[in-house]
């Protein structure tokens, strides 16, 4: 399979059309961004840990009953996946209090949450992403009841497999960011499941294991996300 145009590229991956219609190919960059953009940066071989952990993950989301847009990986840095229609809409996942839900409701970092809670952003980088209710998602069309209730539905269950899943390598699955993208009508997962997504701290320490160690100065990024796909 060769990688024909490039249909988009985006902070951290480039979209690329095939032979077949049906068929993209992702090429993941070691690009950093973080507060929608404003700090920019690079991380070693980024594009590799995030590319070979998605694959990873997306296998086992797959065997476990969810749908990807996952096919194979192709080499280091690239896989085949399935010619996806986005949805507008970041879905984020919190089981623990962290980033901007600690600082809007004003709890302290790592407070554990009665619940888990389903948050959703509109993917648009020039209004900021700003966060939508579900009334908002269907009043502008940005997704049907259906689809909708479906994406709620697959969040919750991706949760409830990748929290013991890490745990049982050591790592607290803090929250994360998904996305989900239509395939021949029906809602599949898509994007990515990585360090740039994930939110994930050292089960004994409450080390930061994610890209926080970029948005937050912490050092030793490029050596915890290597550790991460290590310990997967």
């Amino acid at each position: 399979m060769n990688k024909l145009e490039m249909l988009y590229e985006g902070k951290a991956k480039k979209v690329y059309k095939t032979e077949d219609e049906k068929k993209y190919i992702v090429s993941y960059k070691d690009d950093a961004t973080a507060f929608n953009g404003v700090k920019k940066g690079t991380i070693a071989e980024k594009g590799i840990v995030n590319n070979k952990m998605s694959a990873l993950l997306f296998r086992l989301l797959e065997e476990k009953g969810i749908p990807t847009h996952f096919e194979k990986l192709l080499n280091d840095r690239e896989m085949l996946v399935k010619a996806v229609k986005i949805l507008p809409l970041e879905v984020i996942v919190r089981n623990v209090a962290a980033g901007s839900l600690a600082k809007r409701l004003g709890l302290e970092e790592g407070t554990i949450l009665k619940n888990t809670v389903l948050e959703f952003c509109y993917k648009n980088d020039e209004l900021g992403d700003p966060m939508v209710n579900e009334d908002h998602i269907l009043a502008v069309e940005l997704s049907t009841k259906e689809q909708l209730e479906t994406v709620r539905q697959y969040a919750l269950k991706v949760n409830e497999i990748l929290v013991p899943f890490f745990l049982d390598r050591g790592l607290k699955l803090i929250d994360f960011k998904l996305e989900f993208g239509l395939y021949e009508g029906a809602v599949i997962l898509a994007d990515e499941i990585s360090p740039d997504t994930c939110r994930l701290w050292d089960e004994a320490t409450n080390k930061k294991m994610d890209k926080d160690r970029f948005r937050r100065d912490l050092g030793d990024v490029e050596q915890t996300y290597q550790e991460v796909l290590a310990r997967l």
